[in-house]
């Protein structure tokens, strides 16, 4: 298995998982005329990406990712013919919404100007942040979304960019800003790091996730995040290639010969299923990977909209709930502590107030998670639900179906998720850029025939299959 070429194989690539990753991956080596088959262990493709009626019937609840900001501005998906093949995106009338107890709610615009004036006297500061972003995003998206290049095409952008990226959200909204609106907006957007505030790199989620608010808004598909990947392959099987799903692979026996393998799988999973064949050096390398902080996730069949006490939040697709920037960051330290949170900083999407397909007529469902430590178990339902109940009076008088998953049940469900951790691996200042390994090409199993595709590599965690793009490209420089 060792070396990178094998001259007898049945497929030119074998892909171990389905999430959007591998089936990027599988979509690349297939426009290029090559044979590839990819294996699925749930009965559903997907990964990160299903749909399901967790609470009640007719009420469909994402199961992972909800919210799509980066799969509708990904330079890959861009590419991909995905309308086509039944996606429908929705586009919320905001972005996002950010309630304060003592203030009307900050909003993130689609439009820059409209959150520009929003934002008072943090706006001309707002501007500077981010107006240079969203002009130059189709420059920078590329680059952003990718490995680590010494010679990017555009180096003045990225050195203006990496100037505030590379600070922690903490510090830089603390020197940026001066209202409370303008610095909870912020740190709400940088804590979907999933990383302490002050941590260096924070920064760089909150610019990213603010820019492609005014870029494309931040939607979802029409009838559950499913359909993003369930177009993907109707678009891949027109290409050739095949799926065969409810097949979990455990060790290299048991796939077809291959040139490439790609695992769309974690360091941990690539060791247990490759055992000897990876390289001792690379294999002591990526056991060292570090996974970050778990979520505690809970979905809820509800009577009529969630009653927020600021009517700009019914308007919003996702609500940050976690109220001012000093209760967010204290929040988020409780991960460094491997505490968990009293008023937890929570992500709440009300996919339902703009897509009828997501609940029974007049009713509608509730999306919301928090960060809590690596493997927690601690039943994190009533602080949440204290949390949203502080925004919207009457919260609880409205819920008639539950479901909860704590970190272990995320774990089980997708076996990437270890501990609970939805992006692959902690996305620190060490990890970000050349994860797992720390070698020039991140997506090489080096002097193999495989490589991974998923989240653990460059850019990490999202649905933009940018990471199972990259590896596809590296893979192919052995086919020319």
């Amino acid at each position: 298995m060792k070396g990178t070429k094998i001259r007898e194989a049945k497929y030119d690539a074998v892909v171990i998982g389905s999430g959007p990753n591998g089936l990027a991956a599988a979509i690349t080596m297939a426009r290029e005329g090559l044979s590839v088959k990819v294996f699925e262990a749930s009965d559903t493709v997907g990964g990160g990406t299903r749909t399901k009626d967790l609470t009640l019937p007719g009420f469909r609840h994402d199961i992972c990712s909800a919210i799509h900001p980066m799969a509708k501005t990904s330079p890959f998906l861009k590419t991909l013919p995905l309308e086509d093949y039944g996606l429908k995106w929705v586009y919320p009338e905001y972005p996002l919404a950010h309630p304060l107890d003592d203030d009307s709610a900050a909003v993130l615009y689609p439009s820059l100007t409209d959150t520009i004036a929003s934002l008072g006297d943090d706006g001309r500061a707002y501007q500077k942040l981010f107006e240079p972003l969203v002009q130059n995003w189709d420059k920078l998206a590329q680059q952003l979304l990718g490995p680590l290049s010494f010679f990017p095409e555009n180096p003045v952008l990225m050195a203006k960019f990496g100037l505030k990226a590379l600070q922690s959200a903490d510090g830089l909204a603390r020197s940026v800003f001066t209202t409370p609106r303008a610095k909870a907006l912020f740190a709400g957007l940088a804590a979907h790091s999933i990383l302490p505030l002050d941590k260096i790199s924070t920064s760089a989620i909150g610019l990213v996730l603010g820019a492609v608010g005014h870029v494309e808004n931040w939607p979802f598909p029409k009838g559950g995040s499913h359909a993003i990947t369930q177009a993907m392959v109707e678009y891949l099987k027109t290409l050739g290639g095949e799926i065969e799903t409810g097949r979990h692979i455990s060790s290299l026996a048991e796939i077809p010969t291959s040139k490439v393998i790609f695992f769309n799988t974690t360091p941990a999973q690539l060791l247990e299923i490759a055992g000897d064949y990876v390289p001792s050096r690379y294999a002591d390398k990526v056991k060292n990977f570090e996974y970050g902080a778990g979520v505690f996730k809970i979905d809820l069949a509800l009577d009529e909209p969630i009653p927020w006490r600021d009517k700009e939040c019914r308007k919003a697709g996702t609500v940050h709930v976690g109220g001012s920037f000093e209760e967010i960051v204290a929040s988020e330290q409780c991960l460094e502590n491997s505490r968990h949170p009293e008023k937890p900083y929570v992500l709440v999407a009300q996919q339902s107030l703009f897509d009828d397909t997501r609940a029974p007529e007049a009713k509608h469902t509730c999306w919301a998670y928090c960060h809590v430590p690596s493997g927690s178990t601690k039943d994190m339902t009533e602080p949440i639900l204290n949390q949203i109940e502080r925004f919207a009076p009457g919260f609880r008088d409205i819920i008639i179906g539950k479901h909860t998953m704590n970190t272990q049940a995320m774990h089980n469900y997708n076996p990437n998720y270890i501990g609970g951790d939805i992006n692959g691996g902690r996305q620190d200042i060490t990890q970000l850029f050349t994860r797992p390994a720390g070698l020039i090409d991140p997506y090489h199993v080096p002097g193999t025939n495989m490589y991974i595709s998923s989240s653990s590599t460059p850019p990490g965690g999202g649905v933009h299959g940018m990471c199972g793009y990259h590896a596809a490209k590296s893979a192919l420089k052995g086919f020319e």
